[in-house]
């Protein structure tokens, strides 16, 4: 009867903690959970940016996941792991499922295809903070689809972030005066778009190099590998490389159907970013980020979205037959990398041919093949014999 007593007091005592904790903070506390191993840096720079991150945030409560260090920075709470990245990737998911993390910052994630991150860098020019639409994961396996979603999802994370009326760039690509149009034509069929304008003498919303240095818009779209390029890029030119000490990391997830808020840092993310990234997902859960892409993405199909994409999209090649079927759904525990992500999906058809269940997916390195861990072996010698590896 005493265990059971005081036991009561416990969680009694739990909660009133608890309750004192949200007044205190205004308001109910976020919880987001921090990938804390296998970063190439120490241990010591995951707890110093959760320190700063919760010391600037009253209402981030930040819970790392991993071995358990020895003492925590005050507030911080832990998921204890082995020092296994799958056993860390594992719990987190978990943690996401149960309610248990409302969001996550992580090293790596392999997003399905569809889903892209929006980073967000500190731009040295003028000091201003500028959205990259997008910087991991795709959106879209073809590159002027991808851009065209980019654009509506960046849009949705300025306003998630509380930019009411977000400007709005296209950055001088492969593919980027077709997305312009497509911009364009939307936005005369009533989509609320305002395009931002270079700071080169004749203007235009196409940007240069010079107007990613100034932050001349809120959301510049790009496609997820130059993305990713610019967001290392603007994350570590004051250190020499190794050490990423400014920016937000490469953003929280975004996708058609997405309802997860994951942010992605770098092996090489210091302190600094990793405060900010923790900071960024806290906001962009309070902004109700998966429902302001599906906001956007109503408001961007009564403008004619889809019509837009289907008129970017390649003309099938003639003879092209159609995808084989889908073997039956299994666990995917392994990984192949090294495929061209124009090559991704036509990877995963060789091995439905073969009855081996597969599924395309972007990491944070690059576009990976989901499989089972009994036919790795197989499928490594199916996608060589194909040439995709």
């Amino acid at each position: 009867m005493a265990e059971v007593n005081e036991n009561k007091r416990a969680l009694i005592g739990a909660a009133l903690a608890e309750l004192v904790a949200t007044a205190r903070s205004g308001g109910p506390r976020n919880r987001v959970g921090l990938m804390a191993a296998g970063s190439e840096l120490p241990v010591e720079e995951f707890l110093l940016g959760a320190a700063t991150a919760m010391r600037q945030d009253s209402r981030l409560q930040v819970v790392g996941l991993g071995p358990r260090p020895a003492a925590l920075p005050e507030g911080m709470d832990w998921i204890e792991t082995p020092d296994c990245e799958a056993d860390i990737a594992a719990a987190m998911e978990k943690a996401l499922d149960s309610g248990d993390l409302e969001g996550a910052v992580a090293l790596h994630y392999p997003f399905p295809v569809g889903v892209t991150t929006m980073g967000r860098v500190f731009t040295p020019a003028r000091g201003k903070a500028m959205i990259l639409a997008s910087s991991t994961g795709i959106s879209a396996p073809q590159r002027a689809c991808a851009m065209l979603r980019n654009a509506v999802y960046g849009l949705a994370t300025a306003k998630a972030m509380g930019i009411a009326e977000p400007t709005l760039g296209v950055l001088n690509l492969d593919a980027a005066p077709q997305v312009m149009r497509a911009l364009s034509r939307m936005a005369e069929k009533g989509y609320a778009l305002r395009f931002g304008q270079s700071v080169r003498k004749d203007g235009g919303a196409l940007l240069r190099g010079n107007d990613i240095l100034a932050g001349a818009v809120d959301v510049c779209v790009c496609d997820t590998l130059t993305g990713n390029v610019l967001a290392k890029v603007f994350a570590a030119f004051g250190t020499g490389g190794g050490y990423e000490a400014a920016g937000w990391g490469y953003g929280p997830s975004t996708g058609e159907g997405w309802n997860k808020v994951v942010s992605i840092i770098s092996r090489a993310s210091g302190a600094p970013v990793i405060a900010n990234a923790l900071a960024y997902t806290a906001q962009a859960l309070r902004g109700g980020l998966p429902a302001r892409v599906a906001e956007e993405l109503r408001a961007a199909r009564a403008a004619g979205l889809d019509e837009e994409l289907e008129g970017l999209l390649p003309k099938a090649e003639s003879g092209a037959g159609d995808a084989p079927a889908m073997p039956p759904v299994v666990p995917t525990d392994e990984e192949i990398h090294g495929i061209d992500v124009l090559d991704l999906e036509n990877a995963v058809h060789v091995l439905w041919k073969e009855g081996i269940y597969a599924e395309g997916a972007m990491g944070c390195t690059g576009p990976v093949v989901k499989l089972a861990s009994s036919s790795l072996e197989k499928a490594r010698g199916l996608l060589q014999s194909a040439g995709y590896l």
